[in-house]
């Protein structure tokens, strides 16, 4: 596989293996195998952090489609923070779960009795969420995916190139990414969107950014951990 496709794809996979290993760590611990605590998955999200955030600082000279010039552009810097608060504004109101799926949690962190610990996780959750998750998803699906759908060479596809296959199967893909996917539906045709119009993965990261962070905040302010 070629370095830059490896660049793309490696930082998404490992952030989605964590899921799946927080994930099953209820399983067996409802086996027997292992003991678990109720804020015990809690703990993986600074390590998935770290190792997500650090694979892609190895790998940011691969990223040449992010440019920062671009969104210090006050056209496109406007366009991406009202992107980013339109999706916050919609998700905290789509918290639909469809038939076959069961509540989670979400990230609690007042389930850590240590204050320490506690602001720690925060933290991590915080900058996590509004840094290492848009950087890392922006590359996967709107500079990766959404080219590749096009043509397997995805280097050859300019950023921001409109296809109806493209957009339908980014959005569709990237919704069921997501707890809420109704919401993950909508969130993904706004930042597609947005990447058309300005053929700017930057403005689809600070987007992004700005949806997870007034998330954070509100999930914060309002205890409403299924949003986490």
């Amino acid at each position: 596989m070629h370095t830059r496709t490896l660049a793309h794809i490696l930082p998404f996979a490992v952030f989605m293996s964590f899921i799946a290993i927080e994930g099953l760590l209820p399983w067996l611990d409802k086996d027997g195998v292992i003991a678990l605590q109720p804020e015990s998955p809690l703990y993986l999200y600074p390590l998935k952090t770290m190792v997500v955030g650090s694979l892609l600082l190895y790998f940011r000279k691969h990223y040449h489609e992010i440019s920062i010039k671009q969104i210090v552009r006050p056209s496109i810097a406007i366009s991406a923070i009202l992107a980013g608060i339109i999706v916050f504004m919609l998700w905290i109101q789509m918290d639909w779960l469809l038939p076959f799926q069961k509540p989670a949690p979400g990230y609690n962190p007042n389930l850590i009795p240590n204050d320490i610990h506690r602001i720690v996780l925060i933290a991590f959750r915080l900058a996590g969420a509004s840094i290492v998750v848009p950087v890392m998803e922006e590359i996967f699906w709107r500079s990766y995916i959404a080219r590749m759908i096009i043509n397997q060479d995805f280097e050859s596809v300019p950023v921001g190139t409109f296809s109806w296959a493209s957009f339908l199967g980014t959005v569709l893909l990237f919704g069921l990414e997501h707890q809420f996917i109704i919401a993950g539906l909508m969130a993904g045709a706004i930042y597609h969107a947005l990447l058309c119009r300005t053929k700017s993965i930057a403005a689809c990261i600070t987007a992004h950014s700005v949806t997870n962070l007034l998330l954070g905040i509100f999930v914060l302010k309002s205890g409403a951990w299924r949003f986490w």
